[in-house]
């Protein structure tokens, strides 16, 4: 029992001393994703990043069109086809049994050409769709090429303002990052400052 008491004497003294250093504490909170947004570098990247999205929808919507003329003209070989099979059956008692060898072998000679045409198109398909997942890569990663730098720039940045004006926390005030309240200091004009802009 007296060891209880004493656990919880001691868990006092150490939570009262917590928020007494943590109330002396100096705050002070910047919003990163508008600090980074509004950084010059940020809007060059951006437009390099545009640039190669527009470069791989313009491939894409090329691979897609081809794909969809060859579709069209295997859409109307394939409506030839049924045609041509339906002709065929309903002539098939009126000639001769000869002829109808020969009719059938034409036939399966369509219907191979018609699959193979088929795979190719279901080729190009697998093709375009290899190809938008390695266009969203390669983007996910020069967009993370582009902006680490920058966004390392801006730590920095923030670190030294937080440091010279004698803050012992920075918070991140932007959306999402858990800051409900920033009523302290708002570094934004003294970092971009540092950052000449």
């Amino acid at each position: 029992m007296k060891h209880l008491r004493n656990f919880t004497l001691i868990l006092i003294i150490f939570i009262s001393t917590s928020f007494t250093a943590f109330a002396q504490s100096k705050l002070a909170h910047i919003n990163t994703q508008e600090l980074i947004q509004s950084m010059p570098e940020t809007k060059s990247a951006q437009s390099e990043i545009d640039k190669l999205i527009k470069t791989y929808q313009t491939d894409i919507e090329a691979m897609q069109s081809e794909l969809d003329s060859k579709a069209k003209q295997f859409d109307a070989k394939r409506s030839e086809y049924q045609s041509k099979i339906k002709q065929y059956q309903s002539e098939a008692p009126n000639k001769s049994e000869a002829e109808n060898v020969k009719r059938e072998q034409e036939v399966e000679k369509e219907t191979e050409e018609l699959q193979k045409q088929q795979e190719e198109l279901q080729g190009m398909q697998l093709s375009i769709n290899q190809y938008q997942g390695q266009a969203q890569q390669d983007i996910q990663k020069k967009q993370f090429d582009l902006l680490k730098p920058i966004t390392e720039k801006a730590k920095k940045a923030i670190l030294k303002i937080g440091k010279e004006k004698g803050y012992d926390y920075v918070l991140d005030s932007s959306e999402g990052q858990g800051v409900i309240m920033a009523e302290g200091k708002d570094l934004m004009a003294d970092v971009k400052a540092e950052l000449g802009f």
